[in-house]
């Protein structure tokens, strides 16, 4: 087991129990638990908790870590280029509006 994923379930197991979430507790339960865990790793995990709070993570799991930079930041040209293609999506949608017909009538 990666010493990450100890930590992560350390501190868990420590949430869940409603115990302080400090790098001290987490390295007991590792410990405790047989697992060797590189000794930044707990400093790390307890800062963190301390900052967003576990149920903050818990309900964010899937919710990702945002856009890559390439994309936040386009160069000047490319905003121009990309409200040129959503004008151009735009029109392209109306124009399937437009037929008259519809597959489900």
């Amino acid at each position: 087991m990666s010493s990450e994923l100890a930590c992560v379930y350390a501190v868990l197991a420590l949430h869940d129990d409603g115990v302080e979430i400090t790098p001290e507790n987490i390295v007991t339960l590792t410990k405790a638990a047989g697992i060797e865990v590189e000794p930044y790793w707990p400093g790390l995990f307890a800062k963190l908790v301390e900052k967003k709070g576990v149920d903050e993570f818990i309900v964010n799991v899937g919710a990702g870590g945002g856009a890559p930079a390439a994309a936040a930041a386009p160069a000047a040209g490319g905003a121009a280029a990309a409200a040129e293609e959503k004008k151009e999506e735009k029109v392209e949608e109306e124009e399937d509006e437009d037929m008259g017909f519809s597959l489900f009538d």
